[in-house]
């Protein structure tokens, strides 16, 4: 229990210290590219390594579809009503004055909670049965909160939140998402391998989807094709922390 919301805590942290960076100086536009193309490479590779591989272990393929599928499909649909209140300038930096006054500020917020409580519900479920943390889960979602605290509050900044106000709402998301790696880690612990797997996977197929509908375009957007590299990057240092 204790261990999911430390975790949990520990790696959606990096969305407050992305915001307080923001607050204080100004990141080049190609430097939060490269951060989100690696942390979108790391979560990619997390997510198969970890959560897809091992879930097989577990169940089978109908188990894994259900759940990755199904996972995708609602993180999209809830993408899309989130994007109409605003919620798709969460990972933006390049706005304009008229889509500013536009903009929902709790749209971005409430995009934010989306994405970060997939990635903690997944180190919740790693926990599970007493096992150890997965390090690579870890620091592949350290690694791609961080973009999301910095490009978030440009967005919130712009649309008229002061600083408290954004700092308030950042906690609110490490609280969330320390709560959803804590249910992660105990609602599943007496379920069925099956049950365990479709959760799972669900977590991971939101995750990919959330990748790569907001990350990576505006990772490319930011950084250039030399983001391909760096994701790959990403990628590999997945594998070797699944591996050590």
């Amino acid at each position: 229990m204790w261990n999911a919301l430390f975790w949990g805590t520990f790696a959606a942290s990096a969305t407050m210290f992305g915001a307080i960076v923001a607050l204080k100086i100004s990141i080049p536009k190609r430097i939060i590219g490269y951060i989100m193309a690696l942390g979108t490479g790391a979560l990619i590779g997390a997510t198969t390594y970890e959560l897809l591989e091992g879930s097989l272990e577990i169940s089978g393929f109908k188990e894994v579809a259900i759940g990755f599928l199904g996972g995708a499909l609602t993180f999209t649909i809830l993408d899309y009503l989130i994007s109409h209140k605003g919620g798709q300038q969460r990972k933006g930096t390049d706005r304009n004055e008229e889509e500013d006054r536009e903009n929902s500020g709790m749209g971005i917020f409430i995009g934010s909670v989306m994405d970060t409580i997939p990635e903690t519900a997944m180190i919740g479920m790693s926990l599970i049965g007493g096992g150890t943390v997965s390090l690579a889960l870890v620091v592949s979602v350290f690694i791609s909160n961080i973009p999301e605290g910095l490009s978030s509050t440009v967005g919130l900044r712009k649309s008229g939140f002061s600083k408290k106000k954004i700092l308030i709402m950042w906690a609110l998301v490490v609280f969330f998402s320390a709560l959803s790696a804590l249910a992660g880690a105990t609602l599943l612990d007496d379920a069925s391998d099956s049950i365990k797997a479709i959760v799972s996977c669900f977590a991971g197929g939101a995750i990919i989807a959330m990748v790569a509908s907001t990350m990576m375009p505006e990772a490319y957007k930011e950084g250039g094709p030399t983001v391909g590299f760096v994701t790959s990057i990403g990628v590999f240092i997945a594998l070797w922390l699944h591996h050590i």
